[in-house]
């Protein structure tokens, strides 16, 4: 086993990480195809909307898991893990953006309705507000510019934009299904490995 990790650990160090920015940008550039070619059965926008929304939990779920892989099972894919953060942006903003054009056809009145009505527009509404500080400063200049404790504080915040994001999955589907489920379950087991438990107090003899 050690020797399969170490073989993925050097072929990780010689992949560049604009590889990893490319691949990740296949599934998205597929599903506008299937899009446009009328590829996605027979409500495509929901399809769409679906696809690129579980494509960015499935990314939020992978950095998720790069600590507890490096940790448990020496798995170093820690280059990567800016790449995978930021094309999960890239997924829910398209997500978004294809609720706000095809699905409501830009009708904002009827957008900001359904935002503070709907409870799971409401929670992922507030999962995408919050990616938007970690997108804007995926960079070195701001990781300079913060400082790295400081940058790393605000990082932080893709703890419960994972747990909102799970949430989001779970509600929209309107009935209980298992893979939301498994999904927020992954994402609570991947948190839990972060929790760092204080030791029990030794009782001092005769106590």
């Amino acid at each position: 086993m050690s020797k399969f990790i170490d073989r993925i650990n050097q072929l990780a160090r010689k992949v560049p990480t604009w590889v990893v920015y490319l691949l990740l940008t296949l599934p998205v550039a597929l599903l506008l195809f299937q899009l446009v070619s009328g590829g996605l059965g027979v409500d495509p926008a929901k399809r769409f909307e679906h696809e690129t929304g579980e494509l960015s939990l499935k990314l939020i779920v992978l950095g998720l898991a790069i600590t507890p892989l490096r940790k448990f099972l020496k798995l170093n894919l820690f280059k990567f893990r800016r790449a995978v953060g930021v094309m999960s942006f890239v997924y829910v903003s398209v997500h978004l953006f294809a609720w706000v054009l095809i699905d409501m056809n830009l009708r904002w009145a009827q957008m900001y309705e359904d935002i503070w009505k709907r409870p799971y527009i409401t929670i992922g509404m507030f999962a995408f507000v919050l990616m938007i500080p970690l997108a804007v400063t995926s960079n070195n200049l701001s990781l300079r510019k913060m400082g790295a404790a400081t940058w790393r504080k605000l990082h932080k915040l893709v703890y419960p934009i994972a747990v909102l994001g799970g949430v989001h999955y779970i509600m929209v589907q309107k009935v209980w299904e298992t893979e939301p489920m498994v999904y927020l379950a992954v994402i609570l087991a991947l948190l839990a490995t972060r929790i760092k438990w204080a030791p029990k107090a030794r009782t001092a003899p005769g106590v």
